[in-house]
């Protein structure tokens, strides 16, 4: 069993933190012992996935309900289909992004303004990925 100190300093949080979560209903209750808090291992993986949920844009509600629904709840399908949309949009931003940073290096434009009228004309002459059903395009 660890005390709060412990967990936090493994986890890579405050102590406050883990009281914050269990608040929040994101962790259960721990065991006491004379009044102090004592976790077992399990507690690490439970904040290893809050905070993969958090990296992945999951706010500490939308983290609260998936831990509150049963795993195949029409809630939790509900949510993971929302968050899945969200997270396609962003994916497609990143790569619109990705391109058009990978474009800016190979450019040899002397103003800006130029560089902008060379993506539209190349972005023009392929299909965009809006075209393909993807949603995002360099067009403006």
């Amino acid at each position: 069993m660890m005390a709060i100190g412990e967990v936090a300093k493994r986890a890579g949080l405050r102590p406050s933190a883990l009281r914050y979560y269990e608040r929040l209903g994101l962790l259960p209750a721990p065991r006491r012992e004379s009044g102090r808090r004592r976790y077992g291992d399990d507690i690490l993986l439970r904040l290893q996935v809050i905070a993969f949920a958090r990296a992945s844009g999951f706010s500490l509600r939308e983290i609260g309900r998936l831990f509150a629904g049963r795993p195949y709840s029409a809630t939790l399908r509900g949510l993971a289909s929302r968050k899945l949309v969200e997270l396609e949009r962003s994916i497609e931003r990143l790569h619109a992004m990705r391109s058009l940073l990978r474009s800016a290096l190979r450019c040899d434009c002397l103003t800006l303004e130029q560089c902008g009228r060379r993506l539209r004309a190349s972005a023009e002459r392929r299909p965009s990925r809006a075209a393909r059903g993807r949603g995002v395009s360099l067009r403006p």
